[in-house]
């Protein structure tokens, strides 16, 4: 996961700020597809747009934030091949990437703080997909998505 795009809403722009901070600093590119500023805008169109972008480049991730996360991860989780994790903790985070393989995170700006972002992050970036029995379970997503 060397590069992250990433997208929030109105409600989010300031962690989102943070977040790419934060994930440059780690040495991460991150490509910002907005929104940029406080006018309100609606989530579900920058949830497509970094689910477009992961859905182009297999190497890429995803993080989504909005009020709650919630709308993020609703929207993303429509599209073909993504599997966005709303987490709120570390244990969460790692647990979405070791037996979910989610190529978003989803995050709620008025649901957690700058600190507890950083550890989601981290824990997420940390952790491989375990693969194993995970990957049958997998399989059984990816024909949903057909459905």
């Amino acid at each position: 996961m060397k590069k992250i795009v990433i997208g929030s809403d109105h409600a989010a722009i300031e962690m989102k700020s943070a977040a790419i901070d934060y994930l440059r600093k780690l040495g991460r590119e991150v490509i910002d597809v907005g929104a940029t500023g406080g006018e309100r805008v609606d989530y579900p169109d920058y949830a497509a747009k970094v689910c477009e972008a992961i859905m182009q480049d297999s190497e890429a991730s995803g993080a989504l934030i909005c009020g709650t996360g919630i709308g993020m991860s609703i929207a993303a989780n429509k599209f073909n091949g993504i599997r966005a994790a709303l987490c709120h903790d570390a244990y969460a985070a790692s647990m979405a990437r070791a037996h979910n393989d989610a190529n978003v995170l989803c995050l709620g700006s008025r649901s957690i703080g700058l600190g507890a972002m950083e550890s989601i992050i981290d824990a997420w970036l940390k952790v491989d997909f375990e693969g194993g029995r995970h990957c049958l379970r997998l399989e059984k997503i990816a024909k949903l998505e057909t459905k």
